[in-house]
């Protein structure tokens, strides 16, 4: 079938991952091979694909399609977090659209529109990466609210509180005003934030419950809409200016409330006034202050962030609405003394962007402390490795002064709290009301209870209290211990997240592998970047700068998209993404496309080769110097001319695809070793990069240049097969970063029944360095020439007779016959002396002369001789700073202060042979 002018990526897609699914290799069992497992990060059930999910999962898919490749077992693991917080509001929203408000609603009247909702919409995100081309085995699809998953999560509760690691207390909490629940410190945002700072008076009481104004104390507060929660003043006890206060009771303004002034060495003297308000219910630091000192707490705001009937005015008010008002108040009633403009870091929800309000609350608990030791040693002594490592120290300083988890929810869809409860407020954790009944009626001294009494906790569970589970819930580690799964599969391999849920969850995680399976949940995580804009913004909705991933799938490609993000995504950095990365990828395709035509080309065109020419069999051994029939060590030189021949040519031919083929052998060799490195490193966008360099430079711009059939010459069949073979593990290399394209080239360039998405790498042997660096000088060698033809507008049909000059002649004798053609030379000869009327350059230590018949431009020649000796010589005087530095030639290593006197030597011969070519020059 003749091949299409372009790659189309669309009917590509859906063909291969069709068959690919209908193939089944995507699909995993337990069997005597290695297995390599990665459990995907659940997206939220209300998730779309957007750029991070891109980056996360395209390398995810890159290490389970290498995992596949190389023989092993490999298993991704696909799954959705039910995420209480937005799909709830999802759910919410979906009802006001109906006139349906939640309040109306009984809890299971909710709960069945939830699942509704979810039926309908929280698949997307799963199907939409099968668009990205992710090969994950679907059949193991999990959910948080599975009933397995569900009853599991039940049960870790059970299980801890029985331990005494859980517990029910009132203390501090996050509270999110929009959401109406309680947030964990993780799920906290602090961001600068631009504010106000008010100065305030509080009247000082005279003795008689009655204020003076003209007596007073200023406060400074950034929230004016707390004051009516005010129980006291503080100062410090050694402040010299408050030191007649102390004992002393002033009125809070606008409710005239008389509260005391106290001491405290918390307050920072030289912050503000020095003084501060005390507001224990909505301020962390205020409370453990109110603790201290037996304060009286003031709640003034309802769920929703409104102040309610303690606040005493603007009840009813939304708490940033009502500051507006207050601040008015106090001005016009002579209490604001003045503002200063302010920056401070404020609370954020991480789920609605609300502004976090402290509050006190009686809530579910985590002691951490007491879970929290495995898995720091785990992380501290490598047996969970970070990638890059420089995320240890900070899991390390995080687990080092954890706190409690606020694990209780005041939402309905979620894992619902196992706790029960008696009218006198007595309550058990345990499954069942029926256990439950039964626990409470044994209590005694109690009033005896019906089962109608006991009633269930109204809150649910934190979200991330059931994804800790994940990497051994998956494989039913918990619901069904010791089963053949979880005992094959567990622990995992590898864990892809994002630094910013380094807390929420990969802690947690690794705390969970400890306690309820005594192993680690895998084995090293690795640390995506954020994914932002050309200006450095964090890619969002919010700000209008993320693209529409699936219209770019649509419109560029998966693979192109694939590797836009890839190339630009520097292990565990930031990138900047942008458009541009597509475009390359794309001009990428179409190189490897255009390369695919050619080689088809040469299918028809196989002639009488040179079997005895060694392609095809082992790379010659080092120091074999490319002698292996490469070259033509007789005549000393390549002249060639039509009298040689048909026989001569093809013999030319063979030769030069003979050392082309073990050029590229040994490059390729050499860039499969270099790639195994970055991968072991998490370096896969060096991978990439390395594996595009080697297709686009050496294979497409070179090799197939060098091997390439004269016109109208036939190519030896031998050479066609080393090509389509190279071509081959090309497509390997690359398959993990762009699986459909490398599929549907590995299928045109012969016919076959296997598919590469499976085919396992080769074995390679031993790099040839003499063969490389005949290739490096060749390339150098073709380069220069043609950069010197084109200064000196010589066309490229222009024969030239080229003349070289060097010490070294055997290494230009194995790589002849391809400058002759790559250069169009009518001859190669050597010589040691300067050949009058010619074009001169310097290829490292050798000088090449360019004799043409073309009139020369000599004025042009010395320019340019002229820039490059300058160039080497500002070379050669940062080499001599460097080697002139002690401090560098002490500490560094041998080799490298070698390689700086090998660049100092080079230079310093280059710099002669240009200077020498100057000096002929000047006699023309």
């Amino acid at each position: 079938m003749e091949l299409t002018k372009n790659f189309e990526h669309t009917k590509a897609e859906q063909q291969w991952y069709q068959h690919w699914l209908d193939k089944g290799y995507f699909n995993s069992t337990p069997d005597d091979r290695e297995p390599y497992t990665i459990v995907i990060p659940p997206p939220n059930v209300t998730g779309v694909l957007h750029m991070g999910h891109c980056l996360n999962n395209t390398i995810q898919d890159i290490l389970v399609r290498r995992a596949r490749m190389m023989g092993k077992n490999a298993c991704w693991v696909p799954g959705t977090d039910h995420a209480s917080i937005a799909t709830e509001a999802k759910v919410v929203q979906m009802l006001r659209e109906r006139g349906i408000t939640k309040s109306s609603l009984s809890r299971e009247e909710f709960l069945k529109y939830a699942w509704e909702w979810k039926e309908k919409y929280g698949g997307i995100i799963l199907q939409q990466l099968k668009k990205l081309g992710c090969s994950l085995d679907w059949s193991r699809t999990t959910f948080t609210m599975d009933p397995d998953y569900y009853q599991s999560v039940i049960n870790v509760f059970i299980d801890l509180y029985n331990k005494g690691y859980i517990y029910r207390g009132k203390r501090m909490i996050n509270w999110d005003v929009r959401a109406k629940t309680a947030l964990s410190d993780e799920e906290v945002i602090r961001k600068e934030t631009h504010q106000k700072l008010y100065f305030l008076k509080y009247t000082i009481d005279q003795g008689d419950g009655q204020a003076a104004s003209s007596d007073f104390i200023t406060i400074a507060t950034v929230r004016p809409e707390t004051i009516m929660g005010d129980t006291a003043v503080c100062v410090h006890p050694h402040d010299d200016r408050y030191k007649h206060m102390h004992g002393k009771f002033v009125f809070v303004p606008l409710i005239n409330r008389r509260i005391p002034v106290i001491t405290d060495e918390y307050v920072t003297m030289d912050f503000g006034t020095g003084a501060l308000k005390v507001t224990p219910a909505h301020d962390m630091n205020d409370y453990q202050l109110g603790q201290k000192h037996n304060l009286e707490v003031i709640d003034i705001f309802n769920d929703d962030g409104t102040l309610n009937e303690s606040a005493q005015v603007f009840v009813g008010d939304d708490r940033l609405d009502a500051r507006k008002k207050i601040v008015k108040e106090l001005e016009e009633k002579g209490y604001l003394v003045k503002t200063e403009d302010y920056t401070s870091e404020v609370g954020y929800s991480e789920r609605t962007d609300a502004v976090v309000e402290p509050r006190l609350s009686l809530q579910w608990w985590v002691d951490m402390k007491k879970i929290a030791g495995p898995a720091l040693d785990a992380v501290v002594d490598d047996e969970i490795k970070f990638y890059p490592g420089k995320f240890k120290n900070l899991y390390k300083h995080w687990m080092e002064n954890i706190r409690d988890w606020c694990i209780s929810r005041q939402l309905w869809w979620g894992h619902r709290i196992p706790a029960w409860y008696a009218p006198d407020g007595r309550f058990v954790v345990t499954a069942t009301r029926e256990d439950a009944f039964k626990q409470l009626n044994a209590d005694t001294k109690a009033a005896p209870i019906t089962i109608d009494d006991v009633t269930q906790d109204e809150d649910c569970l934190d979200t991330w209290f059931s994804s800790w589970l994940w990497p051994f819930e998956v494989f039913k580690g918990y619901s069904d211990p010791g089963n053949k799964d979880v005992n094959y599969y567990y622990p995992t391999n590898t864990l892809v997240t994002a630094p910013e849920i380094i807390f929420f969850w990969v802690a947690r995680m690794i705390m969970a592998g400890y306690e309820f399976k005594g192993q680690k949940p895998f084995s090293e995580v690795y640390f995506t970047g954020i994914v932002r804009d050309k200006t450095g913004r964090k890619m969002s909705k919010q700000f209008g700068n993320s693209p529409d991933l699936l219209e770019m799938i649509e419109k560029d490609g998966a693979d192109a998209v694939r590797f836009g993000i890839m190339i630009s995504s520097p292990a565990g950095n930031d990138l900047m993404w942008d458009q541009a990365g597509n475009e390359q990828g794309k001009f990428f395709i179409n190189k490897m496309w255009n390369a695919l035509r050619l080689v088809g080309l040469w299918k028809e065109r196989q002639g009488i080769g040179n079997r005895e020419s060694g392609i095809g069999s082992r790379p010659p051994k080092h120091g074999d110097g490319g002698e292996s029939g490469i070259g033509n060590r007789e005549l000393g030189s390549a002249r060639r001319s039509e009298a040689e021949g048909v026989d001569n040519a093809r013999r030319s031919e063979t030769k030069e695809g003979d050392f082309a083929v073990r050029w590229f052998e040994s490059r390729l060799n050499e860039v499969r070793d270099e790639v195994e490195k970055s991968y072991r490193d998490f370096r896969l966008s060096e991978a990439l990069k390395t594996i595009y360099s080697l297709i686009w430079d050496d294979f497409c711009s070179w090799y197939l240049e060098w091997a390439k059939p004269g016109f109208d010459q036939p190519i030896d069949p031998a050479v066609y097969e080393k090509t389509v073979e190279f071509f081959e593990q090309l497509l390997q290399l690359l398959h993990p970063f762009m699986p459909f394209i490398t599929e549907e080239i590995f299928h045109q360039l012969k016919d076959r029944t296997d598919d590469i998405t499976i085919k396992s790498f080769p074995l390679y042997d031993a790099v040839d360095k003499t063969i490389l660096e005949n290739g490096s000088l060749l390339k150098e060698t073709i380069t220069a020439i043609r950069d010197a033809r084109n200064k000196n507008q010589l066309k490229p049909k222009d024969s030239i007779h080229l003349h070289i000059q060097t010490d070294t002649q055997e290494k230009y004798q194995a790589i002849e016959a391809i400058l002759v053609k790559q250069v169009n030379a009518s001859e190669i000869s050597y010589t040691n002396v300067i050949v009058p009327n010619t074009i001169n350059i310097v290829v490292q230590k050798d000088k090449f002369y360019i004799e043409t018949t073309t009139v020369l431009d000599t004025a042009s020649q010395k320019e340019q001789l002229i820039k490059d000796l300058d160039y080497q010589k500002g070379f050669l005087a940062s080499v001599d700073k460097k080697l002139s530095n002690e401090r560098f030639v002490q500490n560094a290593k041998a080799e490298v202060v070698e390689v700086e006197k090998k660049k100092k030597a080079d230079a310093e011969s280059k710099i002669k042979s240009i200077e020498e070519s100057l000096a002929a020059l000047a006699n023309v």
